[in-house]
């Protein structure tokens, strides 16, 4: 686990990941229910535990790992910060869960990850940890990729698209693609020029559907998003984040065009329910 720790040696000589903080008592007392949590997975695992926690593999925690992080970002986006204290702590039970099973099967143990983010941490701050110095975040940034490059170099990555997971949500991975082949300069000059290939590919997808092509509208309209993806790039957004705060909003106002139909306020038809979706935004 990843302690807020003061650092030890001023001197900016390269440090170990050892040497790099000084834990805090309170580190220390967070380091103590850090290891409650590992004990307590430890007995669910085992023979006198639970049989649905034994009954679990790597696999079949995929999907409760991916809902834990969803349920975080959503306490983050609804600002409500003693949900996210519960969200983050169901979260965290995943990652003590799959290192258990590590454990099982002596394949690594939780130490081993926590020893590898702390190392990866110092490795990729040498700003702080070493002797490098930094003007602004931006260079912090370009120097986190340089060295992330040499680190995917040294694993013998043929490709700078290797490690891009398939599991990211699509306009997610679409991004990070595209993030990825910018650093061989494969990249459109500027926003505009992107903007001018999405309208391409909405006229490329307007002759696929006069056609009745579905197969070459879905092959277009896959093009268009991966070139919003880009767009949302360039922009320095997450094509994520801005599609889900717009299905957010479409939610929000819907629910209350739903709630006057209901009530009898507005007539169940497409024009009256614009009306009055109209006049919901306009009250926003």
């Amino acid at each position: 686990m990843l302690l807020a720790c003061s650092v030890m040696d001023t001197s900016r000589e390269p440090l170990s990941p050892e040497a790099a903080v000084d834990p805090t008592p309170e580190d220390c007392r967070a380091g103590e229910r850090f290891a409650r949590l590992v004990a307590i997975m430890r007995r669910l695992r085992g023979p006198d535990g639970c049989p649905w926690d034994q009954e679990q593999d790597f696999r079949s925690l995929r999907r409760f790992t991916l809902e834990e992080a969803y349920e975080v970002v959503q306490a983050i986006d609804d600002g409500d910060r003693r949900a996210l204290v519960g969200e983050l702590g169901d979260l965290l039970l995943q990652v003590v869960f799959l290192s258990q099973m590590g454990v099982e099967e002596g394949s690594f143990r939780i130490d081993d990850a926590i020893d590898s983010i702390c190392a990866k941490l110092v490795r990729r701050h040498p700003h702080v940890f070493g002797d490098l110095d930094v003007t602004d975040a931006g260079e912090v940034l370009r120097n986190w990729e340089a060295i992330k490059r040499d680190e995917r170099a040294g694993k013998g990555a043929s490709s700078l698209l290797d490690d891009v997971p398939h599991s990211l949500p699509a306009l997610e991975r679409a991004q990070k693609l595209g993030k990825r082949a910018a650093q061989l300069s494969f990249d459109w000059p500027d926003s505009g020029a992107v903007l001018a290939k999405v309208r391409e590919e909405v006229d490329e997808l307007d002759v696929a559907v006069a056609a009745g092509d579905r197969a070459a509208a879905e092959e277009e309209l896959g093009d268009l998003l991966l070139a919003i993806a880009s767009l949302a790039r360039h922009l320095g957004v997450s094509a994520e984040v801005a599609a889900n705060s717009s299905g957010a909003k479409f939610e929000r106002r819907f629910r209350q065009v739903e709630i006057a139909v209901r009530e009898g306020r507005v007539d169940q038809d497409v024009e009256s329910m614009e009306a009055e979706w109209r006049r919901v935004k306009g009250r926003e």
